[in-house]
């Protein structure tokens, strides 16, 4: 599958660079906007840079908070307490000490019975937000998504050759297989809800991304590849994550 047409790449020197250019970007898109503005985030470890960044008050002033809404583009199964839920380390970092709670849109792990249910809810609660049963090109559901990519090619909890890829007429499913570590069910956004975005932003960082980052610029057809906005698809890499190829580009 080729890249998509609007994936641009930038080149960072190390984690802490890329961390500050990932804060401008979702800076300039919430100033971009004067209404409402949607941020979806990310979990994993790509992101703790730039949410640690966030809290900071040269960039926790420039936010105007009131008006930010924060959603997750995926949720491992676990209590919101566990230091495994993707939201939980969201809010322990910056979101519970800068953002109003009524804000804060956490996919509910708590008090819901299976995965299944909390995607049903949390696909209730995007609808509501968005104003409408179904996506308009025209009117994307997000200004910023953030997103990484697995070792085998994944993003959010989309995964390779599983029927959720295929996924186009829900907003948010439940992922009872999972193949990489951590091994919980997973609930994530489909692609439809994370592609309706003016940008998606990509965050690949150290050597062992190297390798499945090769693949994905490569054009090979993987989950990764098909993430994008309808915008702008920008992945910030630094230089240990950088293929040889792109290094001298």
């Amino acid at each position: 599958m080729a890249p998509s047409d609007n994936r641009h790449v930038i080149k960072v020197s190390d984690p802490a660079a890329l961390a500050e250019a990932a804060a401008e970007r979702l800076i300039a898109r919430i100033a971009a906007n004067s209404n409402r503005v949607a941020i979806c985030l990310t979990g994993g470890s790509s992101p703790k840079q730039l949410y640690r960044l966030l809290a900071t008050d040269a960039y926790r002033s420039r936010i105007p908070w009131d008006r930010v809404h924060w959603f997750i583009g995926d949720e491992r199964f676990v209590p919101a307490n566990d230091p495994l839920n993707n939201m939980g380390l969201a809010r322990q970092i910056f979101l519970d000490r800068c953002a109003p709670a009524s804000n804060v849109h956490p996919i509910p792990t708590d008090n819901t019975a299976d995965p299944e249910e909390a995607a049903r809810r949390y696909e209730k609660e995007l609808k509501s937000f968005y104003l409408a049963e179904q996506l308009r090109s025209t009117r994307p559901l997000f200004d910023l998504v953030l997103m990484g990519v697995g070792p085998d090619g994944h993003t959010a909890s989309l995964f390779p050759d599983c029927a959720s890829i295929q996924q186009t007429d829900r907003w948010v499913i439940g992922v009872p297989q999972v193949h990489v570590e951590p091994f919980v069910t997973r609930v994530t956004l489909t692609l439809p809800a994370l592609n309706s975005c003016r940008e998606m932003l990509f965050e690949v960082s150290g050597p062992e991304k190297r390798a499945i980052l090769t693949r994905v610029l490569a054009g090979e057809n993987l989950p990764a590849n098909r993430a994008h906005s309808i915008g702008e698809t920008i992945w910030l890499v630094d230089e240990a994550a950088l293929p040889e190829d792109f290094r001298e580009r």
